[in-house]
């Protein structure tokens, strides 16, 4: 029998107020009650976020995000999926809400991006109040939990001579990680599949730097960087062009869950007819996810190009859709089963 997509998370209370996780996950501290079975799924994901770390999970989540992208045309149900990534259909459900922070029911919903058409014009709207009242501005980068520090001009034409950049490899939702940190935050974030290939990529932005390898280091970042209910303040360290820089602050301004357009941000800057330029300095964003330039879409709401991949790009979207959808708590009418 088919098994159907739920939303629901499962959690077991215990009479110290804390909750059993199953499938030998252990106990999480929390103070949340959940004696009706309809407790809001905001409330259920908030006592998950604890996240115990398996390199295990974190492989087979990044593989199930692939597969559902790639097969969401087709209604993949619970049980194909997990099955694909070697899970009982409970046990996948319960991992991959955990792990991405919205049900595969939800996440599945969100990927033919429909919404995204609709909601442009809302979304050009928002950046544009949001960078007149100044998108660097304490408030927003609060909200963001980011700090920022831009690499002045002359620095950055020293191709990065003198600068000493950690640089390790790790597992997130999007598959395999590269992140890069120097001394004042980090300065890199992408995906991939071959480990030498995305080195190499970050490499020849900054060819005069010295690289040390440290995996540990890149895993503890990940960890912050995916955490659903992360407060802790991440550094930026913004190495790029002043007009590149400006771009990639116009592109913290776009609410998680929306969208803006690379004409909107052109316009945004006061540079209409720098649609090109605006569009290069997206692709040319080191520090992806953190700096949403997939949340740029061309005019008519369809996907334009990513550094990291079109797939990737979907899956990004629809992460953050469903979340905001949940956070609203508002049924998803258009989840597949």
């Amino acid at each position: 029998m088919a098994v159907r997509w739920s939303n629901a998370v499962a959690v077991n209370a215990d009479p110290a107020g804390r909750h059993k996780l199953k499938d030998g996950y252990g106990w999480f501290g929390g103070s949340a009650s959940f004696g009706s079975p309809v407790a809001s799924g905001r409330a259920k994901l908030r006592s998950m976020m604890h996240i115990r770390e398996d390199s295990s999970d974190w492989k087979r989540m990044a593989k199930a995000i692939s597969y559902l992208t790639a097969h969401y045309q087709d209604q993949p149900r619970l049980d194909a999926a997990a099955e694909a990534v070697g899970l009982s259909p409970y046990h996948f459900q319960r991992v991959f809400s955990r792990y991405v922070g919205v049900s595969p029911k939800a996440f599945v919903g969100h990927l033919t991006l429909a919404h995204a058409k609709k909601e442009l014009a809302q979304g050009s709207s928002v950046l544009s109040a949001a960078l007149e009242a100044g998108l660097s501005g304490p408030s927003r980068l609060h909200d963001l939990c980011l700090k920022i520090e831009a690499m002045t001009p002359g620095d950055y034409a020293k191709g990065g001579a003198g600068l000493v950049i950690d640089y390790g490899f790790a597992f997130s939702p999007f598959g395999e990680a590269i992140v890069l940190s120097t001394d004042k935050g980090i300065c890199g974030l992408g995906f991939g599949d071959e480990q030498e290939a995305m080195f190499e990529d970050m490499r020849t932005r900054w060819p005069k730097a010295s690289y040390r390898r440290n995996d540990e280091g890149a895993g503890k970042l990940l960890t912050k960087i995916f955490d659903p209910e992360r407060r802790e303040i991440l550094p930026l360290y913004l190495m790029g062009t002043p007009f590149q820089v400006k771009v990639w602050e116009a592109l913290l301004a776009i609410p998680s869950g929306m969208f803006s357009t690379y004409g909107a941000i052109a316009q945004s800057l006061r540079s209409p007819k720098a649609c090109r330029a605006v569009g290069a300095a997206i692709g040319k964003n080191p520090i992806s996810w953190l700096i949403p330039c997939h949340r740029a879409l061309g005019a008519s709401g369809a996907l334009t190009g990513y550094h990291w991949g079109l797939e990737r790009k979907r899956a990004m979207l629809a992460v953050e859709a469903a979340k905001r959808e949940l956070d609203q708590e508002t049924p998803n009418t258009s989840a597949m089963l």
